[in-house]
């Protein structure tokens, strides 16, 4: 079994030409609303590979909540581990060029309410891998890492995005994704 712990936001996309400087507004084409978030992400594309997958979040008492967990649910998901919490669900504002260059600025809402005491002790045993990111609080993320570690478990932790993180956690973590931004911020 699967277990994220991990953002769920709503991402709001706007194409544009190229990316605005400091100061100025770039007129783009249609946007779209779309589920999003790193975590979300993570436990999508497992099931869809065929994995039994439980997601462990937070999401706001909103509409976005409902366009966020849709697709997760209809694609199997398990979401039994996701909150509802007072904080708006996580939202993303993101711009892509015509190049394929992205600026994103995220607000994690809910997502800052996430606690890994959400995933009950019965889910973290040698047959569980772990898949994290740094979108939810770090503090909660390591506390899980570590509580998976200590039953056998397998983790997986991307640094995205690039945060300090416990160098002492590194060491605990079975398989680190980081692009090279991400590696020297955290460590």
């Amino acid at each position: 079994m699967i277990v994220v712990f991990g953002s769920i936001n709503v991402d709001l996309i706007v194409p544009v030409p190229r990316p605005p400087r400091p100061g100025e507004t770039v007129l783009g084409g249609d946007y779209a609303l779309l589920p999003g978030g790193k975590g979300a992400n993570q436990a999508l594309a497992a099931r869809r590979a065929g994995a039994e997958v439980v997601l462990a979040s937070a999401v706001g008492a909103d509409s976005f909540a409902g366009l966020a967990l849709d697709l997760l649910r209809r694609d199997g998901v398990d979401t039994r581990l996701v909150r509802v919490v007072e904080q708006p669900t996580g939202c993303a504002a993101i711009m892509v060029s015509s190049e394929g260059e992205n600026m994103i600025a995220m607000a994690p809402g809910a997502n800052a309410s996430a606690r890994s005491d959400q995933v009950p002790d019965e889910l973290l045993s040698t047959g569980t891998t772990l898949v994290a990111q740094m979108e939810v609080p770090p503090s909660q993320t390591a506390m899980l890492i570590r509580r998976l570690r200590t039953r056998g478990g397998y983790s997986l932790l991307n640094l995205a995005p690039a945060l300090p993180i416990d160098a002492a956690l590194l060491g605990e973590v079975d398989l680190l994704v980081a692009n090279e931004g991400e590696a020297a911020a955290s460590g």
